[in-house]
């Protein structure tokens, strides 16, 4: 069964860091582009952060950028999202999500990721 699955979610104070996971199973990740999305409560999904095939990170999410990194271990299967100095809007649920095709660029939206994980929950809250 071909699936992702996120942890290392929970809550945090502001300025805090958590780092995210997301493992494949059932397929390689070496060649697939993996974004990271998150949906606020009442808001739309939205896409954070991308890394594709060769390791090339794209942000999507200004608000992101010098406080959230993208990496990917391909031995592990695995791909990480480090989130550092997080603030009460990071809040949300974090997907991963794989495109569908092997060396199919990052692209922000969502509709062209074919397989996705359950989410993780991130409370960002004093």
């Amino acid at each position: 069964q071909l699936q992702l699955v996120e942890s290392g979610g929970g809550l945090v104070q502001p300025g805090g860091s958590l780092r995210l996971s997301c493992a494949a199973s059932g397929f390689t990740l070496d060649y697939y582009a993996i974004g990271w999305f998150r949906q606020a409560p009442g808001k739309e999904r939205e896409g954070v952060l991308c890394v594709n095939h060769s390791g090339g990170s794209l942000y999507y999410l200004a608000s992101v950028k010098g406080r959230f990194t993208i990496s990917r271990d391909n031995a592990k299967n695995t791909v990480y999202l480090q989130m550092n100095s997080l603030k009460p809007e990071d809040t949300g649920v974090y997907y991963c999500a794989a495109r569908g095709h092997v060396f199919s660029p990052c692209v922000a939206g969502s509709a062209v990721y074919d397989r996705w994980g359950q989410g993780t929950q991130v409370t960002v809250s004093a």
